[in-house]
């Protein structure tokens, strides 16, 4: 006889291969985030989404915290393997490495190179003096919706390499005597899906930007 509750009423058995009752559920890292953007910015660009859909899409897959609240976002975008109804997403393997809230850049008469998979930090700042440096962001995970580069660059050159869907917004950068090539965006269309605020001054230097595909 099953035993009754505080109520009177008999508490039900627990069925037999259910899960535990409180089991967690596994949260969902940053390139586990970057990888749902970058299938997402891929349907918009072939006609499966249309730029609604993205942008309501891309706004839960940038707030959501793990794996099960990610999945429904792709479901209907990706092959499903074996046809049995399982999806296989295709999540990192293992975490990246946290975001910092700040990463300072300093260097003088020499280069500075970002590029590959790194983690993009909420703010970095890039403190150089007579130097060349590339920031390769093409296949960088993202931790915001927004970058924001604080420059205090004096002398040399500045190059950013950027993925389509990522726009430049260089209202707030101050330029004396320098030559600047800078395009807001990739002049394709792509929904945004990165901005990258440029502040602080550039002084006696030169600020390209440059689109290209992500390296699978």
């Amino acid at each position: 006889m099953a035993a009754a509750d505080a109520t009177g009423k008999p508490r039900k058995a627990a069925t037999e291969g259910s899960d535990p009752p409180g089991s967690p559920a596994l949260r969902a890292s940053d390139a586990d985030r970057d990888r749902v953007v970058e299938l997402l910015r891929a349907a918009v660009a072939d006609g499966r989404l249309d730029p609604v859909e993205f942008d309501e899409r891309l706004d839960a897959a940038l707030a959501t915290r793990t794996i099960d609240a990610l999945t429904p976002l792709i479901t209907d975008l990706i092959a499903v393997p074996g046809g049995d109804g399982a999806l296989a997403l295709p999540f990192a393997e293992t975490p990246a490495e946290p975001a910092a809230e700040l990463l300072t850049i300093n260097e003088r008469h020499g280069s500075v190179r970002r590029d590959g998979r790194w983690t993009l930090p909420y703010r970095l700042a890039l403190r150089t003096a007579w130097c060349d440096v590339l920031l390769d962001l093409t296949s960088a995970v993202r931790s915001a919706p927004e970058l924001v580069i604080e420059l205090r660059v004096r002398g040399g050159n500045v190059e950013l390499v950027l993925a389509p869907g990522m726009v430049v917004d260089a209202n707030e950068l101050s330029v004396r005597h320098s030559m600047v090539a800078i395009s807001r965006d990739a002049g394709d269309n792509t929904p945004e899906t990165l901005r990258v605020r440029l502040v602080g001054r550039m002084r006696h230097g030169r600020l390209d930007t440059r689109w290209q595909a992500p390296r699978r």
